[in-house]
């Protein structure tokens, strides 16, 4: 069977799309699994090196990476390396089979091998080309794009750690996987606008304009406020309280967001009278007296442990939550029925489910993620079987 075969005749409302996966690492090859989850058919070419990520470790599963297993699922892998002229005429090949390309080489660089938007629109005006970069094709051009770098430059860093402490970086890559996700939804907004015209357009996104935009109300705190949000630890800037706090046993997040909750709250642990305290009546007064508030709330969770605070400020319509690592997320999660873990390819290897449910066209998890080069032959195979694109713009 074919690797089209193979997924034309599988759910998802994105079953009759092909995808030409280009990129590496994460932004790109995290947007082209969730394509491939909606039931796209997504071609992975790799460089005979490899993805990078396939030497992400630890940790590892069945001798491969879990980073590169994280985002390479429901795709069918080949091996072409650009600079050899009959893997070059075969990339391209597939590349005129596909509705869709995802890359994100550096500025330029595929430009040289004709497989830049500019060379491949020629022929193919429909095609849709999600090109993904660090900085930009401009001044940033050169800067390499890695998540750790937009953290940095962004400014995301230095919102990150307690005041008196180093910044911080968020403890995954925030950046790739959010402009992965934006990617999706231009390729989508895309795919509408070709259905209604028959053109297809270059989309470019960037890690740091996804960075900027993505931390909403702090660039727009200097953009429009003049502003320069700074660390603050887990203390939100316009809200409390809206942190981790002590209890008997451990910290226990209280997400107040109104003055509402907060009188709930100030019931709930026992202390009535603070909700009509003149410190902390109003969320701005509270802001401003947030460590005096912090002295009164810890006294009276420290009558009880985290999960009982969870439970009976849970019931009194507090928003709360202890501080759990990821395999009590992953349980928690479990336990209310989210499903966070499904199994995917015939061998059923554990994957993080894709988050959307769908009443009627539900994603799914077809292909574990390719070894190297592990479909050459069935890519070939679909090649010569299934005819080339042909637009009529």
């Amino acid at each position: 069977m074919t690797a089209a075969a193979s997924d034309a005749s599988a759910p998802g409302p994105l079953a009759d799309l092909v995808v030409a996966d280009l990129s590496r690492v994460l932004a790109g090859p995290y947007a082209a699994m969730l394509l491939g989850d909606l039931g796209a058919t997504v071609i992975k070419v790799e460089h005979p090196r490899g993805d990078e990520t396939r030497d992400f470790r630890p940790p590892v599963r069945g001798g491969e990476s879990t980073y590169y297993l994280s985002a390479n699922r429901n795709k069918r892998g080949i091996v072409l390396d650009f600079a050899d002229p009959h893997d070059l005429a075969t990339t391209r090949a597939i590349i005129d089979r596909a509705d869709v390309v995802v890359e994100n080489f550096r500025p330029g660089s595929l430009a040289r091998f004709g497989l830049d938007y500019a060379s491949l629109a020629e022929h193919r005006p429909d095609l849709i080309y999600a090109s993904i970069t660090g900085f930009g094709t401009g001044d940033g051009r050169d800067l390499p794009g890695y998540d750790l770098s937009a953290q940095a430059l962004s400014g995301l860093m230095s919102l990150q750690g307690e005041p008196d402490a180093a910044p911080a970086r968020a403890g995954f890559a925030l950046f790739d996987v959010l402009t992965g996700m934006f990617a999706v939804s231009g390729i989508l907004a895309a795919l509408h606008h070709r259905d209604r015209t028959g053109a297809g357009q270059l989309l470019e996104l960037n890690l740091m304009n996804v960075a900027l935009a993505a931390m909403v109300n702090q660039t727009t705190a200097r953009v429009a406020g003049g502003v320069t949000p700074t660390r603050m630890g887990n203390e939100h800037p316009s809200l409390a309280p809206y942190a981790p706090y002590a209890t008997r046993d451990r910290p226990l997040v209280i997400a107040v967001g109104n003055d509402r909750q907060f009188e709930r709250l100030c019931v709930a642990i026992g202390r009535p009278e603070l909700a009509t305290d003149t410190r902390f009546a109003r969320n701005a007064d509270r802001t401003r007296t947030r460590a005096e508030l912090r002295v009164e709330l810890e006294a009276a969770l420290a009558n009880a442990d985290a999960d009982h605070w969870f439970e009976a400020l849970t019931a009194a319509g507090v928003p709360s939550a202890p501080l759990n690592d990821i395999a009590e997320g992953l349980a928690f999660a479990t336990r209310l029925g989210l499903d966070p873990v499904t199994t995917v390819g015939p061998h059923e290897q554990p994957t993080v489910r894709h988050p959307v449910t769908y009443s009627r066209t539900p994603p799914s998890y077809r292909h574990a993620p390719p070894g190297l080069g592990e479909h050459d032959a069935q890519i070939r195979e679909w090649i010569a079987a299934t005819p080339r694109k042909d637009p009529d713009v």
